[in-house]
């Protein structure tokens, strides 16, 4: 398959170790916004150093947001882009059926 192709990239990006995990612990619960305390007890077994770099993977290949509070301490919130969250809600009927 060729690298340039959009599912190849996205597929080896999804791929990487925690990422699928931290995308269905933004996906899960009432609140849209998770902050990044609550990701880190929610992921047993992840480093501050692979969830941090992780995080600031998926918001540079537009697949989450973060908002910071802006004040002190600093307090920063996650959420998914809507097209990921459809693009879940998808496989979630898939896994349905």
């Amino acid at each position: 398959m060729n690298e340039e192709c959009g599912i190849y990239r996205t597929a080896d990006f999804i791929g990487k170790r925690w990422t699928l995990l931290i995308l269905l612990e933004l996906y899960k619960g009432e609140s849209k916004w998770k902050r990044y305390n609550g990701l880190k007890r929610s992921l047993m077994g992840i480093t501050s150093k692979i969830l941090s770099i992780r995080l600031k993977e998926l918001e540079k290949q537009d697949i989450i947001r973060k908002r910071t509070n802006g004040g002190f301490p600093l307090k920063s919130e996650y959420s998914l882009t809507e097209s990921v969250e459809d693009f879940i809600k998808i496989i979630e009927q898939e896994l349905k059926n």
